[in-house]
């Protein structure tokens, strides 16, 4: 009997749940960004009926970052209060039905309202997201972890440009495509309430290898945490990898913003593609974005498991992914072919979005009971961008006639996401 069951130990496997609840997070970001890029898509549709101008429209496209930003750090505190799994549940569920609203507006200002319903509801996701990250993900596996988190942004778009093209074709109203993405999204957060837990121990699939094998690593993790902690959140702002961290993720967002919100205007104005064409394109260039992610994420957790420092592989992968994205998009604005435009779309989103890598920095640099306040900062800086670019590129294109200097300033960002990323400390947890 003795040795039955010690046959049985050795041959069970370790589950894999960790890696099932990231992909249903992949899933619910894709969903977040199919419902954020619905009105890009729609807009030329919107604008024609509701008589917007660019300035208005652009206005419109930012409306969602303002309560979205001003979310950010109460929705990581929520997480790191609360836990993760009912902040994750309710958010998805109550931006699905602000999507479903958005679709019996008459007039620029109830679709801005809506939008910044929308906006409040997502906000907690990431920060959220990643503090499941750093609950379920070992150190070595939560560069994957991160970029399965936030790989649903590139994927989400890409899908969104498909899906709502489709669906406003198919049922000849993009009022009608709201609906159905809206009941989607709540239907999603109920799925997610089903699956998602807040540790290993409370989620039934979880065995006991599997368990065993997170709590371990996590134990030598917490060990090496600071003693002496102030316990002040606001301490925080006296390290300048935390401010890098919150410009960094500003500049990034700045470029992939700009280019969500942006982007189908741009290739139906500039190059001429009609709706079909536009949501073809879309896809190409956000799941391209989708595929350079996860290469990003597999990348930099191989690394450190053969014994990369985490400040030389995390400095090298943003290097990289800051300056050829900016090559790229500095490059679309000198190119007429709207082919080679797609091609140059594609190279930025590729390996602009490594940057999803930046989910792991909270964790790199906050103690365990910090990370979602850490994470909430730092997309509160990101989406500051969020606000911005969509304002800044309507007035570009109001007043010059032309996207050249929105392309500049995109180029300008990744420059500015280059000197960021390479100077934080990813090594150094700060005592807070």
């Amino acid at each position: 009997m003795q040795t039955t069951s010690r046959a049985t130990v050795v041959t069970e496997a370790k589950t894999s749940v960790r890696w099932k609840i990231f992909l249903m997070m992949l899933f619910l970001i894709a969903i977040n960004y199919i419902d954020r890029a619905s009105l890009s898509v729609a807009m030329p549709l919107i604008a024609k009926e509701f008589d917007l101008s660019p300035t208005m429209q652009g206005l419109i496209l930012s409306s969602f970052f303002w309560t979205y930003a001003l979310m950010q750090v109460p929705g990581g505190m929520l997480a790191d209060k609360y836990k993760p799994r009912i902040v994750i549940a309710c958010a998805t569920v109550f931006w699905g039905i602000a999507q479903a609203v958005a679709a019996f507006t008459t007039n620029a200002t109830a679709l801005l309202l809506t939008r910044l319903g929308l906006g409040a509801a997502e906000a907690p996701i990431y920060p959220a997201g990643g503090k499941l990250n750093a609950i379920w993900m070992t150190q070595n596996e939560r560069g994957r972890g991160a970029t399965l988190l936030d790989g649903g942004a590139p994927l989400g778009a890409a899908l969104g440009a498909i899906i709502i093209t489709w669906l406003i074709a198919t049922l000849g109203s993009w009022r009608l495509a709201f609906i159905v993405a809206g009941v989607g999204t709540v239907l999603a957060g109920v799925l997610a309430w089903y699956y998602v837990r807040n540790s290993p121990r409370e989620h039934r699939g979880v065995n006991e290898l599997e368990a065993r094998y997170i709590e371990e690593a996590q134990a030598n993790e917490h060990r090496a945490e600071p003693a002496n902690l102030s316990g002040r959140s606001l301490d925080f702002f006296k390290y300048r990898s935390v401010w890098c961290m919150a410009i960094g993720w500003m500049c990034f967002n700045t470029v992939f913003y700009g280019l969500l919100t942006w982007m189908p205007n741009y290739l139906n104005k500039v190059h001429g593609f009609d709706i079909k064409q536009m949501g073809g394109a879309s896809f190409i260039i956000f799941f391209s974005g989708f595929v350079g992610e996860l290469i990003g994420g597999w990348i930099a957790d191989k690394w450190k498991e053969a014994g990369g420092r985490p400040n030389v592989v995390m400095r090298t992968l943003f290097g990289i992914a800051a300056v050829v994205a900016t090559v790229s998009i500095f490059s679309v604005a000198y190119v007429t072919d709207p082919i080679v435009v797609v091609v140059l779309l594609s190279s930025t989103l590729f390996f602009l979005r490594w940057c999803g890598l930046f989910w792991c920095v909270p964790s790199m640099l906050g103690t365990r009971n910090k990370i979602g306040f850490l994470g909430g900062v730092m997309n509160l800086g990101g989406n500051i961008g969020g606000i911005t670019v969509p304002i800044i590129v309507g007035m570009i294109v109001q007043f010059t006639g032309s996207y050249f200097l929105a392309l500049m300033f995109f180029a300008a960002a990744g420059v500015g996401l280059l000197l960021a990323s390479t100077a934080i400390d990813y090594e150094t947890k700060i005592p807070v």
